[in-house]
């Protein structure tokens, strides 16, 4: 059974108040091409969960997220995302901000359906301190430990971008590392991946298995989106376009210039 449909047919499937999860990390290898797509669907009020770069700032800026939960929003080459920071500063969003292992566990505790998963990173943190429903608990054991209890952090719909795909929905990333795309798509209700290119199982199954991070029964919806990832990297095919990142990162000056961007982002043009 084929997932694959075309990408103008993505809109009914966002929906006010959601969370979304987006794959990627920082300024690499961000589903650029299904953000866009989010975007133009005019919904509102979201939860956005994300190893942060410019999408979440892109967010920000449309007004559309609501809340944050991050391990980071930096742009690598700029440390951090302007277009979130304003946002953060004028109080347009809110966020809850998680040491990098707290959200792998709450994406992972998610993924197995499980209410929380215990870790020992966070403790004497902010992360746990300024975040209430984040909660302690006591090792049943002899050593009677106090650990973290990351709650899980499900997800309505997650959104990645591979290499390559088949159309049943099987991924493929060919890039240096996968980060946490598989746990996003786990953790989610719905999953959607664009793909550099769409190709035949058969041409699928002659790859590395290492290389395979999601298979038909993780993915819902896959879309062709050559070039899909933006202005991000996408190693080892494309690196950063370092010139049209600083192009969106200057944009944050003014709300004139971010409407400008948000205008150009939404015709596709090469910042997008």
């Amino acid at each position: 059974m084929s997932a694959l449909i075309p990408l103008d047919e993505l809109a009914p499937l966002f929906r006010d108040g959601m969370t979304v999860g987006i794959g990627g990390w920082g300024s690499r290898r961000k589903p650029m091409t299904l953000v866009r797509e989010l975007v133009r669907s005019g919904v509102r009020d979201l939860t956005v969960v994300s190893f942060g770069g410019p999408d979440v700032g892109i967010l920000c800026a449309s007004g559309q997220a609501s809340r944050i939960v991050h391990g980071f929003v930096s742009l690598d080459s700029i440390p951090i995302d302007p277009h979130f920071a304003a946002a953060r500063q004028s109080g347009s969003v809110a966020a809850t901000e998680l040491d990098e292992a707290m959200l792998v566990a709450g994406l992972r505790a998610a993924s197995r359906r499980l209410p929380f998963e215990v870790l020992r990173n966070g403790i004497g943190s902010d992360a746990v301190g300024e975040n209430p429903e984040i909660l302690t608990i006591v090792s049943p054991y002899a050593d009677r430990e106090t650990l973290v209890a990351m709650p899980a952090i499900p997800l309505d719909i997650a959104l990645v971008h591979v290499e390559r795909a088949d159309a049943a929905g099987n991924a493929q990333c060919l890039g240096p590392d996968p980060f946490f795309d598989e746990l996003f798509a786990r953790a989610a209700s719905r999953t959607v991946v664009s793909a550099e290119r769409v190709v035949s199982t058969e041409e699928l199954a002659t790859a590395h298995p290492s290389t395979l991070i999601l298979n038909r029964a993780e993915t819902d919806v896959v879309v062709a989106a050559p070039g899909g990832s933006g202005f991000t990297a996408l190693l080892p095919e494309r690196p950063r376009d370092e010139a049209a990142q600083r192009a969106y990162a200057d944009s944050a000056a003014s709300p004139e210039t971010q409407r400008a961007f948000l205008a150009g982002f939404l015709a596709g043009e090469a910042t997008s």
